[in-house]
């Protein structure tokens, strides 16, 4: 049993990361409340004073179009915090698994991109998270940062709760076809970090999320298929295709073609991790599912 912190514990990823790992763990999970990483000492200092084994920062500011006009506070958060939050676990002993994204990489990319690809921001939030990356492992080799995308999971509604919700209620659902990226389920993950805490697992850059290749469009349209496949009777059965460039609303640029390959998590795992539309359609099951008879 190890004793593992987690940090960003009120977000969709870190609730189901404590959740999960507290039956077979001692977890200690903080959200902003106590360990706000807009001021990293004090962040720090929690993660110190806590003596783990295992230090997990799900903790960030992802507000991709906040991040650009509020650029001091992203820097502070998903660039200072964790490079002090690293260097805390290290002199505790600790491995720091630093949760990133798939926005470290321009998406120009033609196929997905691999641990080792070049990495190139085109938002500040790609950039303060690439920096993060970099603070992260400049405390030590032994640290694990691990790229994850479109996180979705029971914890906190995603764009494919909304989608689905508002086709049960019959309302109009639209989503953009023109950007592409590899779907993380919240409990597949959980799953997946599980061989970083062991100690002779190597440290360094991994990716994390279901196999296969979608636009949120796709993404969208399984849920609702698989809504129909468990008898709950969408009443809006397509999605409407928008343009990433007709959303006026965002501000910051978005890198269009962004899926990853997990070669490195999949080595320790000894197994691929699944397709995203059967973690969608086990999701849309799971959560979903039970209420099929209200």
């Amino acid at each position: 049993m190890a004793r593992i912190v987690v940090l960003g514990a009120g977000g969709r990823l870190g609730a189901a990361l404590a959740r999960v790992y507290a039956a077979d763990h001692e977890v200690l999970a903080f959200g902003r409340t106590h360990a706000d990483l807009a001021h990293p000492h004090a962040a720090a200092a929690i993660v110190a004073a806590s003596a783990p084994d295992i230090v997990i920062n799900c903790a960030a500011m992802t507000n991709v179009d906040a991040c650009e006009t509020e650029r001091d506070l992203a820097l502070t958060v998903n660039g200072d915090a964790p490079g002090a939050i690293a260097r805390a676990a290290r002199q505790a002993g600790a491995r720091l698994i630093h949760i990133s994204t798939d926005y470290v990489f321009s998406g120009e990319a033609t196929e997905p991109y691999g641990e080792d690809a070049a990495t190139e921001p085109v938002s500040w939030y790609g950039e303060t998270k690439l920096r993060g990356e970099q603070a992260v492992q400049g405390e030590g080799d032994h640290h694990a940062v691990v790229r994850v995308a479109w996180v979705f999971g029971p914890d906190r509604d995603s764009f494919v709760d909304k989608a689905l919700q508002a086709a049960l209620r019959g309302e109009p659902v639209e989503a953009v076809a023109d950007k592409w990226s590899s779907p993380s389920y919240a409990l597949d993950l959980a799953d997946a970090l599980r061989p970083l805490f062991q100690s002779e697992a190597a440290g360094g850059i991994y990716h994390a999320c279901n196999q296969g290749v979608c636009t949120w469009l796709d993404w969208g349209q399984e849920a609702i298929d698989a809504a129909a496949a468990q008898g709950l009777n969408p009443q809006t059965i397509s999605v409407k295709p928008l343009r990433l460039a007709d959303i006026k609303a965002m501000v910051a640029r978005r890198p269009l073609y962004t899926p990853m390959s997990c070669g490195r998590i999949e080595a320790l795992l000894r197994r691929p991790l699944r397709p995203w539309r059967e973690a969608v359609r086990a999701y849309v099951r799971d959560r979903y599912g039970k209420h099929s008879e209200h």
